[in-house]
This record gives structure tokens, C-alpha cells and sequence, in this order.
């Protein structure tokens, strides 16, 4: 065995295979859900979870599939086939693939268990409601939409008492659906948990601020699957704690995500899933390791604003107050601060088609960035799920001159 070999195979994670192991559990109580006599809710990836956890309603994420079938290259043929049908290309390709998927159980696990019932949270983008109410006819299934005010600068009081009416219209949403009373004991301690996997998963992400770094925003993708999908539940929290004591380790060890750490970037918006591998080893290539990101991050965003032990109630600032959901102002509040704590040389931006809330203020962002830090930015344009639109050469351009700009600048 080559010393690459031996490198190479320090610097693999061991959490990969559990990761696996619980995601694979997971979609098969999902698949056979109907035999066992449990609920499935599809709801939206910023959707207030935690309720269908203390309802033992599994919860089904329609853009997590499009984000495993975006990983599995599936995306061009699904998105197509949802263009027939006669929907834009410019639509969201999760929407695409999802819908499109639904009629032949396509994807890379053959299609979604068909829901019981669907929940939509606007706190992320417009799209969800049309691409909701379209899949709410389609499966003929009751559908619940949470209507979160767009926080510009500001969490109101009228915004406050809004949100809170609909989190307990929600819960009789639910009751009606399951015919069963909600038990507000179990939702405490839902809520208990949910905050603190969500701490474990920060904790994660921070061990990215040593040097050199002992994951990359690539892995943090991969990793946080539980944390949108089993967010409020045991195994989630015993992941997360296995993972960070993992991450200690190799920081004490000296393993490095990249073999050579010589600048770090921080990266912006969505992954693009089926070049994921690609744009790792590129920018390895160059020494660069992308030690944090803005998209896993926020998944730890409502720790700012939720309460342990008033859950139920703070959880309506919670889901408010998510990153899509703030004003370009506030991002650039988030990304500067990102930007100093992760110690990082340069600006990693996907220009994201398929998401408009994402994507639209990144110019703003990035002005902000050079004004106030003075570290280059580069720009990636795709869509996250549909590979027609991702042209290799030109971004392979794009990062090289990138980094040529950095080299330069840290002499």
C-alpha cells in the first residue's frame, strides 16, 4: 500500500457507514409504513418537524429526494420529463424531479411512500405552495400551509401571535389527520432533544475552525441528512455526539479533510449534488479546503431564538426567523460572521437557478464581503439538481483564476 493509500484512508470517515445504516432504516419504516399502521407527512425541508415527531408521524422531505436524486444523476431525466408535462424550466428542479418522480416512482429508491398528508412552511420560498398543492391533488391528501411573515429586519409581536395561532391550527391538523390528541408532554421533550441535536450539529460544524480543518462543507452536506430529516429524535443525537467526538479525534490526531490545508473557503447556497466529488477534488487540488458553508449552518439557526423549555412557543420564532426568511442585511450580518470565525481567504457563491430566495441578494452579499473583509469571491452558476445546466469547463475556469487571486493575495 502506497503512503497515498495509508493518507487516504486515514482521512475517510468512519460515521459514513452509520450515516448509511440509519437513512436506509429510515426509508424503509417510510416504504412500509401502510403494513405497519404508521402516518407519513411529506413536509417542506424548513417545515416545523417536531410535532410529527411527538405524533410518531414519520416525516418524508420530497427536496431531500431530490437531493439524493441529484447525488445518484438522475436529475436530467426526471426534470425533463416534468418539462413535458409542461412545467418551466426556470421551476425549482427539487419540484421538478419530485413531481415528475411521483408518476413513475422514479429516483434512486423508487419513488416516495405516498403521503398521508402534506405540511408546507413558506419560511424558505413561494414555490413549495404550488408545488405542494399540486402533490396534495394528485395523492388526493389533506394539506396544512404554515404562513411565516418575511422577517426583514424584525421579529413583531403581530408576527409572533400569527405564527403561534398556526402552530396550534397545525396540531388540530394533526389530531384530525391521526385521530389521535396531541400529547404536549412528548412534544417538551421532542423539543428537548431537537435543540439539542441541533447544538451537537453545530459543534460539528465548529471543529472546521481548527487548522487544518478536520472536515470539508462537502462532508457537512452528507451529514446532514439527520438533522433535517430526524430532527427531535434519539438517533439523531447520538449521531451527532459520535460524529463530534469523531471530528475531536482526528483534530487531536492532525487528520486533515484535504492532505495539504493551505487556504480556506467558504462556501454559499445549495450543493450542487452531481458535481459534488468534482468540485471536492478541484478545489483540493488547489490546496483549498471549503471549511463551512451557509446551508448547513442554517439548520443551527434557530438555536438564536428557541427555548428548551418554552418549545412549543418559541418554535414559531424559530421557523420565522430561518435564512431564507431574513432580509439580505441580516445575511450579510450571518455570512461576515462566518467569514471571521472560520478564519477563511475567499467567497465560494452557487448562483443557484432553482433557488431564487438563495440566490437573488448574493451580489449584495459579495460587494458586502470585499467591502468589509477584502477576501475574492467566485461565482458558480447551476441548478442544484439538473446537470443540464452545469458547464464543467467554464467553472473549471471560473475556480482556477479564483485561486490564482488568492495565491496572490496571501503572497
Amino acid at each position: 500500500m502506497t503512503e497515498t493509500d495509508t493518507d487516504k484512508k486515514s482521512r475517510k470517515m468512519q460515521s459514513v457507514g452509520r450515516m448509511k445504516e440509519i437513512m436506509t432504516g429510515y426509508y424503509i419504516d417510510a416504504k412500509t409504513a401502510g403494513q405497519t399502521g404508521r402516518k407519513v407527512a411529506w413536509i417542506t425541508s424548513g417545515g416545523p418537524v417536531e410535532p410529527l415527531i411527538a405524533m410518531d408521524i414519520i416525516p418524508v422531505y420530497p427536496e431531500n429526494y431530490g437531493a439524493m436524486i441529484g447525488a445518484s444523476k438522475m436529475g436530467a431525466d426526471l426534470c425533463a420529463r416534468a418539462e413535458a408535462m409542461g412545467y418551466s424550466s426556470d421551476l425549482c428542479s427539487y419540484a421538478r424531479a419530485d413531481i415528475a418522480s411521483s408518476l413513475i416512482d422514479g429516483g434512486p429508491i423508487g419513488g416516495l411512500p405516498r403521503p398521508d398528508m402534506l405540511v408546507c412552511c413558506n419560511n424558505i420560498c413561494g414555490t413549495v405552495l404550488k408545488w405542494y398543492e399540486v402533490q396534495a391533488r394528485y395523492y388526493d391528501a389533506p394539506l396544512f400551509i404554515l404562513d411565516t411573515p418575511f422577517c426583514h429586519t424584525e421579529y413583531t409581536d403581530e408576527a409572533k401571535k400569527y405564527v403561534r395561532r398556526q402552530i396550534m391550527e397545525y396540531i388540530a391538523f394533526l389530531e384530525e389527520a391521526t385521530k389521535k390528541k396531541f400529547d404536549y408532554d412528548r412534544m417538551k421533550e421532542v423539543g428537548r432533544i431537537s435543540i439539542e441535536g441541533q447544538r451537537l450539529w453545530q459543534a460539528v460544524l465548529d471543529t472546521a475552525i481548527n487548522r487544518p480543518s478536520p472536515m470539508t462543507c462537502f462532508d457537512a452536506f452528507f451529514h446532514l441528512a439527520l438533522i433535517v430529516t430526524l430532527r427531535g429524535t434519539p438517533v439523531t443525537v447520538d449521531y451527532y455526539r459520535s460524529l463530534l467526538a469523531e471530528m475531536e479525534q482526528r483534530v487531536a490526531d492532525g487528520i486533515s479533510a484535504i492532505p495539504n490545508e493551505k487556504y480556506r473557503l467558504l462556501w454559499d447556497n445549495l450543493p450542487i449534488w452531481y458535481r459534488m466529488r468534482w468540485l471536492s477534488e478541484k478545489f483540493a487540488a488547489h490546496d483549498a479546503c471549503l471549511v463551512a458553508d451557509t446551508y448547513t449552518t442554517a439548520w443551527c439557526m434557530s438555536l438564536r431564538y428557541m427555548d428548551e423549555n418554552n418549545f412549543l412557543d418559541s418554535m414559531a420564532e424559530g421557523y420565522t426567523k430561518s435564512y431564507l426568511n431574513i432580509g439580505v442585511d441580516e445575511m450579510i450580518k450571518i455570512v461576515l460572521e462566518m467569514v471571521d470565525k472560520y478564519d477563511v481567504d475567499g467567497f465560494v457563491m452557487h448562483s443557484n437557478r432553482s433557488c431564487k430566495p438563495y440566490s437573488l441578494g448574493q451580489y449584495d452579499i459579495q460587494r458586502a464581503v470585499q467591502r468589509e473583509r477584502g477576501i475574492p469571491s467566485v461565482t458558480i452558476e447551476s441548478h442544484m439538481v439538473d446537470e443540464r445546466s452545469f458547464s464543467e469547463s467554464q467553472t473549471e475556469t471560473r475556480i482556477d483564476a479564483f485561486m490564482e487571486m488568492i495565491g496572490q493575495k496571501k503572497g
